[in-house]
């Protein structure tokens, strides 16, 4: 009986033993993974030497600025804008696309050094820290041609979608709640491929977006659209780094101003079709 309760009470022990070990390892895993992550968030905060990588996060619809064209490739104005600021610098450019609603997650983590895609500053200015704008956009309305609808003021009663977290929701929500107050209803998106899909099923009846991407949705779908002459709110686009990190900030706006001077920043605007926007170094 002696002997069956010794066993008893070692089989104890060597679980119990084993039971702590786990605890304290699964703690250094802990401990080990939040220095990794804290480190890495450190390095977005220092300059970048020559070989190192610049990760643009990145929304992957909203074209011309960012977006993944036919052939699977991410593509557009911003995205060439960082390549060159890479090859100028020295840099690995990788393109990070992310969601927009966890943009500020990934910038904080430092799983991308900045939010590079058609990013609104007006609102913004403290949230970031940013380089100077280079190019000025507006919120408009997009509406099938045959809709009827010519005014803002048309819009009462109408359904109008908008994409999640956006600058034209911004504004709808803010400074244009009296006129979105007179909808039948504002439905966010995750992105306005899906809006212009619902515009033409007739589940929406107006799209908010920046002027920009609605040029470019109406002429890839070959025209049976039209851009309201009223705006909804006029904005800046800038490159947004994580708060309090001038290092980085200052060598890629080095780099832009650099560009806008030499002439490579408007001919890339205009193979995008965005030269009328472009405010940097003008």
């Amino acid at each position: 009986m002696k002997r069956k309760l010794a066993a008893a009470l070692a089989v104890v022990l060597v679980l119990t033993a084993g039971m702590a070990g786990c605890g304290n390892k699964s703690e250094d895993v802990s401990a080990d993974s939040s220095a990794k992550a804290d480190t890495k968030a450190d390095v977005t905060n220092e300059e970048k030497s020559d070989g190192d990588t610049f990760t643009v996060g990145f929304d992957a619809g909203f074209p011309p600025y960012g977006y993944k064209d036919e052939d699977g490739e991410y593509v557009g104005f911003d995205l060439d804008l960082a390549q060159e600021v890479c090859d100028r610098n020295g840099w690995k450019l990788e393109k990070q696309p992310i969601d927009w609603d966890a943009k500020d997650m990934e910038l904080n983590s430092g799983t991308i050094d900045c939010i590079w895609n058609g990013f609104t500053i007006n609102g913004r200015e403290e949230d970031y820290t940013w380089s100077e704008p280079y190019v000025d956009n507006s919120q408009v309305v997009v509406v099938a041609e045959n809709s009827g609808i010519k005014t803002l003021e048309d819009l009462a009663g109408k359904i109008v979608e908008v994409q999640a977290d956006s600058s034209a929701l911004k504004a709808l929500e803010e400074d244009q709640k009296d006129l979105a107050g007179t909808f039948a209803s504002l439905t966010q998106v995750p992105e306005y491929n899906t809006a212009f899909m619902d515009l033409e099923a007739g589940a929406a009846e107006a799209v908010a977006m920046d002027v920009g991407v609605a040029k470019y949705q109406i002429e890839s779908r070959g025209g049976g659209y039209i851009i309201l002459d009223e705006t909804i709110s006029s904005e800046q686009y800038g490159v947004g780094f994580k708060k309090g990190n001038e290092k980085l900030k200052d060598q890629v706006q080095k780099t832009l101003d650099e560009m806008a001077k030499d002439g490579t920043f408007m001919t890339i605007a205009e193979k995008w079709g965005v030269e009328d926007a472009v405010v940097l170094g003008k």
